[in-house]
C-alpha cells in the first residue's frame, strides 16, 4: 500500500516511520521546523517497539506536491481537521480512503463531509508519543494500538483488513472494530477527562489515580461523556467508565495526554474539540455535564488568550 500521513507529530511521525521501515511506501505532509527536519535529515523514532532512524523521507507542505495514496492516515490537531479536509480530495487515489486519528469524535464527520463519505474509514488511536524536537519522535509505554471500521455500522471491507494488516506488519497493533463508533467513543470517554482533568490540576497520571479528590473528579467527568455517548445512542459497551479508569491506572506515572501538555505549555489545545464539544452537545441533548462546564469555563481563558497572541 501506498501511505501519506497529514501530520507528522509524534503520533503520525511514529505510525508513519514505523509503516516506512516495514517497507511501506510513505509520504508525510508537515510543516515548519518539522518539514525542514523531514527533509535534511529523516525521521528518528525512539520506541519499545523500534528505534529506528530513517534517513530519507519524502515530505511536503503541500498535499497536491504528493503522489495519490491507497490510505491517508489524518493525524493532525483535531481543531486542524476542518481546513486539512478540504485539501485532501487529490491525495487519494481511485478506491483510496482517509482514516481519522485524531482525538475527539467529530474528525470522521468532517473528513466526509469534504470528501464523500465513501472515502472515509473510522479510525483512532492508543499511544503516548510527542515530538521531542524537530525530526525525533518520542514513543514511551507498551500501548501502540490503531482501532479501524467501517462507519455507519458497516461490516469490515477488504480495504480495512489491508490496511489492519500493513499496520501489524510494521509492529502496530491494529484491530478492526465491529462498532467503531462505539470505539471512538470509548477512547473520548477516557482522553478527553484526562487530559481536561490533567490541565486544570496540572498533574500527571500518578497524582489523578492516587488523590482522592483528583480521581473522583476524573471518573465523575468520564461518567459524563458515557451518559453523553449514551443520549446519543452510541451503543458504548458496559464497564466502559471502569476500564478507562484501568486505563489511567497502568499509564506510566508521569503520562499527560497531549491537550493537557499543549495547555501547560501555552500551545493552542483541543481544548474546543474536547472538552468544549462535550459541553455543546451535551447542551443539545439537554443532558446536564456540570464538571465538564467546570472544566471548560476554567480552561477557556488561557485557551482564548493564547489565540489571540498568535492570531
Amino acid at each position: 500500500m501506498r501511505f501519506v500521513i497529514v501530520g507528522a507529530g509524534g503520533v503520525g511521525g511514529l505510525v508513519g516511520g514505523l509503516l516506512q521501515h516495514a517497507g511501506q511506501e510513505v509520504a508525510f505532509v508537515a510543516r515548519g521546523a518539522q518539514l525542514r527536519a523531514l527533509q535534511a535529515e529523516g525521521l528518528r523514532l525512539q520506541s519499545p517497539r523500534a528505534t529506528v532512524h530513517l534517513p530519507r523521507v519524502v515530505a511536503a507542505e503541500d498535499p497536491a506536491e504528493l503522489a495519490p495514496a491507497d490510505a491517508v492516515l489524518v493525524a493532525v490537531k483535531s481543531w486542524q481537521v476542518p481546513e486539512v479536509a478540504t485539501r485532501l480530495a487529490p491525495l487519494l487515489r481511485a478506491g483510496g480512503f482517509a482514516v481519522p486519528l485524531e482525538n475527539g469524535v467529530e474528525a470522521a464527520g468532517h473528513l466526509a463531509a469534504a470528501l464523500g463519505e465513501e472515502r472515509v474509514v473510522g479510525g483512532l488511536c492508543h499511544m503516548l508519543a510527542w515530538l521531542e524536537g524537530p525530526g525525533q519522535v518520542r514513543h514511551v509505554g507498551e500501548m501502540l494500538k490503531v482501532t479501524l471500521g467501517e462507519r455507519r455500522g458497516a461490516p469490515s471491507s477488504p480495504r480495512v483488513e489491508a490496511l489492519a494488516a500493513a499496520l501489524r506488519a510494521a509492529r502496530v497493533d491494529a484491530v478492526v472494530a465491529p462498532d467503531v463508533e462505539a470505539a471512538v467513543w470509548e477512547k473520548f470517554l477516557f482522553i478527553e477527562p484526562f487530559g481536561a482533568v490533567g490541565a486544570v490540576t496540572r498533574a500527571p497520571a500518578a497524582a489523578l489515580r492516587q488523590l482522592r479528590e483528583a480521581r473522583e473528579l476524573l471518573v465523575a467527568a468520564m461518567e459524563e461523556v458515557a451518559a453523553l455517548a449514551r443520549a446519543r445512542g452510541v451503543r458504548l459497551p458496559d464497564g466502559a467508565v471502569a476500564r478507562a479508569v484501568e486505563v489511567v491506572d497502568r499509564l506510566p506515572p508521569d503520562a499527560t495526554a497531549s491537550m493537557q501538555r499543549d495547555i501547560v505549555a501555552g500551545r493552542p489545545s483541543e481544548l474546543r474539540e474536547q472538552t468544549g464539544a462535550v459541553v455543546r452537545l451535551a447542551r443539545q441533548a439537554s443532558l446536564p455535564a456540570p464538571v465538564h462546564a467546570f472544566l471548560w469555563a476554567a480552561l477557556l481563558p488561557q485557551e482564548e488568550a493564547v489565540r489571540r497572541a498568535r492570531a
